[in-house]
């Protein structure tokens, strides 16, 4: 593995993605002090203006490494207990004998075996897990619609069970991401995104992140077009989205630069405490919302591809809106990389996705960023 980058197969990766399909992209890779970004293709497909690399952009679920991250700080002050049942917190939350045994621990590493509230709150979506009956009605249905956090946390709960509280593997869920926002709220009387905007990205000095409450991506963007597994034919731009559907599970914006350097003090133990960080590096077997077995940490997951090695971080999508962001362990080498296209597969007569000329690309570019 080399640690130099090379610029020039760099931007023939990203090209590589664009002509494979995907509109635009943007990338940021580090090793030590070197530092090299990237854009290829453009941000609007009806007027043509190109994509940058310091666009803003959803990141999905690469917010719940801020909102993990939040929560431990929470723990090293000693207002939270890992272990501690939610019950303590949120009595009302989790009602009976499950509020008591589910701990904070395994809402944060997705064991408390609480089901995925998203097929509840879109009737018509079905999109977890049954692909072969998905419909992308729903997502113009809601584009503007108001969730309260609460009323979607209710479905998760009432739902059954994915498991039994601890039990493996659990289930990647959002509602155990919900409730660790109201668990912020509850501790320190400030929302979920104040607490993160104040205790991780401030903190962290990231000046393009935001937890949005609103619909609208503030500061230079990319449109972000969803395909809907070919339903949305030509893909749809939905850059303007409440995203109350999801809050502190997945409703963060970011830059390429801002989530390497967030993940690059996080793993220094700068944002938490070593002893916290250790946590987050403990892993349990996770059923992903693609059906796969993967390991899951405290809002950290391991990527390891045979013989290398391991980089943590997380990805992410919204609506049209796809990010990965990966850290080698000892933090000399770092990827982040942005796409504005997503769900672009088709699917086959038992709703399994079929395989795009994108993944492949996708694969090249990030083997080319993380091992040179």
């Amino acid at each position: 593995m080399s640690n130099e980058l090379d610029p020039e197969k760099l931007n023939a990766a990203l090209e590589h993605v664009h002509h494979a399909g995907i509109p635009g992209l943007f990338a940021e890779v580090r090793a030590g002090e070197q530092v090299w970004s990237g854009a290829a293709g453009v941000a609007d497909v009806d007027t043509g203006r190109p994509v940058t690399a310091d666009m803003r952009h959803r990141v999905g679920s690469v917010t719940k490494p801020f909102t993990a991250a939040a929560v431990l700080q929470l723990v090293d002050s000693g207002e939270i207990a890992l272990d501690t049942p939610i019950s303590t917190y949120l009595p009302k939350s989790v009602p009976g004998p499950r509020g008591d045994a589910i701990t904070v621990r395994m809402l944060i590493n997705h064991t408390s075996g609480l089901a995925e509230y998203l097929p509840y709150a879109y009737p018509s979506l079905k999109a977890f897990p049954d692909l072969a009956n998905t419909g992308p009605q729903s997502l113009d249905d809601h584009r503007f619609t108001r969730f309260h956090p609460a009323e979607l946390i209710r479905m998760g709960v009432d739902a059954p069970p994915f498991a039994a509280p601890g039990g493996t593997p659990g289930l990647y869920s959002n509602t155990n991401y919900l409730l660790l926002g109201e668990l912020l709220e509850a501790v320190t009387g400030a929302t979920a995104e104040q607490c993160i905007t104040r205790n991780v990205i401030e903190r962290a000095g990231l000046r393009d992140t935001r937890l949005p409450t609103g619909p609208h991506i503030e500061g230079p963007h990319s449109r972000i077009y969803e395909s809907w597994f070919g339903m949305i034919d030509p893909p749809r731009d939905y850059s303007v989205f409440d995203m109350s559907w999801v809050g502190p599970a997945a409703a963060l914006t970011s830059t390429v630069a801002d989530l390497n350097r967030f993940f690059a003090l996080l793993l220094a133990g700068e944002i938490v405490s070593p002893s916290a960080l250790v946590q987050m590096r403990r892993t349990a077997p996770v059923v992903s919302q693609e059906g796969q077995i993967i390991d899951y940490g405290l809002g950290l997951h391991p990527m390891t591809a045979p013989g290398r090695d391991t980089f943590w971080g997380h990805g992410g999508t919204a609506w049209g809106a796809g990010t990965l962001a990966m850290t080698r362990a000892d933090g000399r080498r770092q990827m982040a990389v942005a796409v504005n296209l997503q769900r672009w597969n088709t699917l086959d007569s038992s709703g399994r996705p079929q395989p795009h000329p994108i993944d492949a690309a996708l694969e090249d570019l990030y083997r080319v960023a993380m091992y040179g």
